[in-house]
């Protein structure tokens, strides 16, 4: 195993624990939230190392972590966003939230503006992503109950 890639899911996980309890989730949440997080940007990692691109990683990350939180919350029994919210972070794209400062700050607009598009595609990407496992986690639980009133 390569100790570039283990130190990444380490920090990842560290990450997310430590957003977590700066915003007080509670603290029998905080282990499976990181691991949520981590999982997320597992999948992340595996779509750009395959694919390329960082739209569509953050698209399947997003969705892993609406269906992976929704899973979280029903073990738990404590409510969605607090698995959701912490897990969100490794994708977020603050690296590129700060080039655009830097360019507008420095006068390049351009590059601002260039950043800028990232930053919208991430975001939007990450509202599609959890969309879609809305849409999933419902689309399952309609089926299920479908089913289950037809054998009955």
């Amino acid at each position: 195993m390569d100790i570039e890639f283990l130190v990444k899911v380490i920090g990842v996980y560290v990450a997310t624990l430590c957003f977590a309890i700066l915003i007080n989730v509670p603290p029998r949440a905080l282990n499976l939230g990181g691991l949520v997080g981590v999982a997320s940007y597992l999948v992340y990692l595996t779509y750009n190392s395959i694919f390329g691109g960082y739209v569509g990683g953050n698209v399947f990350g997003a969705f892993t972590i609406g269906i992976l939180g929704m899973l979280a919350a029903r073990y738990k029994k404590m409510p969605i966003i607090v698995f959701n919210i912490p897990a969100l972070v490794p994708l977020v794209p603050g690296g590129q939230a700060y080039e655009v400062m830097k360019y507008i700050a420095t006068g390049n607009t351009h590059l601002a503006f260039v950043y800028l598009m990232q930053v919208a595609m991430i975001a939007g990407a990450l509202a599609i992503g959890f969309l879609l496992a809305e849409l999933a986690i419902q689309l399952f639980f309609h089926v299920t109950h479908l089913l289950k009133s037809f054998v009955s």
